[in-house]
């Protein structure tokens, strides 16, 4: 099975799709090899690494809810500032959290497709690219989008949400 046929890629495609997104979701793009980091994305891509859309899912208040962070490739994403845009505590989420409430693995995680939606928090940083490359439901897969596109597609909180520079997952 390519990674195109991947289930989890197909419901990526099928949510651009359904948001209108159809560009993005015609752009899927399947990379030589698995992109786990910011890094490694924009070194596949050839292409700024603050660029690159990570998709950091952190637990939410309780631990049976879930947080979307969208940041910057180049910088960490700030606890404090995530935790008061989203209104409650965050905590760490480990590879079964993430996959339980994205239906995506670490590495992979796109900001769609997921089995429901997810607050989102999307990093202000990405509107200074043009183009921006998310993840795409697989860690080989990526896709170009726009900040405007981001937002729109996660009904997600734009805000300043870097800390220190970082190269963390996808």
């Amino acid at each position: 099975m390519s990674s195109l046929e991947h289930p989890a890629v197909a419901k990526v495609a099928a949510a651009l799709t359904e948001a209108g997104q159809h560009a993005a979701a015609e752009g899927i793009r399947v990379l030589p090899a698995e992109v786990r980091t910011a890094a490694q994305a924009a070194e596949a891509l050839g292409v700024p690494v603050g660029a690159i859309a990570n998709s950091l899912i952190f637990r939410l208040g309780s631990d049976k809810n879930a947080l979307l962070a969208l940041t910057s490739g180049a910088h960490r994403a700030d606890p404090a500032t995530l935790a008061r845009l989203a209104g409650g505590e965050i905590g760490k989420a480990d590879a079964d959290f993430v996959r339980a409430h994205t239906g995506q693995p670490i590495g992979g995680v796109a900001p769609a497709g997921h089995p429901a939606p997810l607050p989102t928090l999307v990093d202000t940083a990405l509107r200074a690219h043009d183009v921006v490359w998310a993840a795409a439901g697989h860690p080989k897969t990526v896709y170009p989008t726009t900040f405007a596109e981001l937002v729109a597609l996660t009904g997600g909180t734009p805000g300043a949400l870097g800390g220190a520079e970082e190269d963390g997952p996808l």
